[in-house]
């Protein structure tokens, strides 16, 4: 299966979802009055999908997986930005948990993607064309959704 657009890679679809629980959790209660934090948890988490849209644009192996880094490290603070919310009582436990559990998988389905990318032997941009003989199915659940 190929991917055509970013919006096909699964790891995007998760990271939309996640974006808009964000901005629903963090424009209410003690945190909505908190400008700096709301802004620095919302930029975060909209930094992983704008760099999953950059990256499939760059062209290049390389340059996909940069951005899937920067991906990555993005997903990292944001993990912090949440249980600094739970310890300045911004969120609860049971919203703490819910986004580290989402959290945690899209940066799974990025870790993988890097995997399968740094694995493959094609330095072009057609890498994306995915064989499902060549990819185990995790993976290939990383990369897009089959449903």
């Amino acid at each position: 299966m190929k991917i055509d657009n970013f919006t096909d890679i699964e790891a995007w679809k998760q990271a939309r979802l996640f974006v808009a629980n964000v901005y629903n959790i963090f424009s209410q209660g003690n945190s909505q009055k908190d400008f700096g934090f709301r802004d620095q948890i919302q930029r975060a988490s909209v930094s992983i999908m704008s760099n999953i849209a950059e990256g499939f644009d760059s062209g290049s192996k390389m340059s996909i997986i940069q951005f899937l880094t920067y991906i990555y490290r993005s997903a990292s603070e944001v993990q912090f930005l949440i249980n600094v919310a739970l310890d300045i009582q911004y969120i609860d436990v049971k919203q703490h948990n819910e986004l580290m559990f989402n959290l945690n998988s899209i940066k799974r389905l990025i870790g993988d993607f890097i995997h399968y990318l740094k694995n493959s032997k094609n330095p072009n941009y057609e890498l994306l064309t995915l064989n499902s003989r060549t990819l185990n199915s995790r993976t290939l659940n990383s990369c897009t959704n089959y449903e």
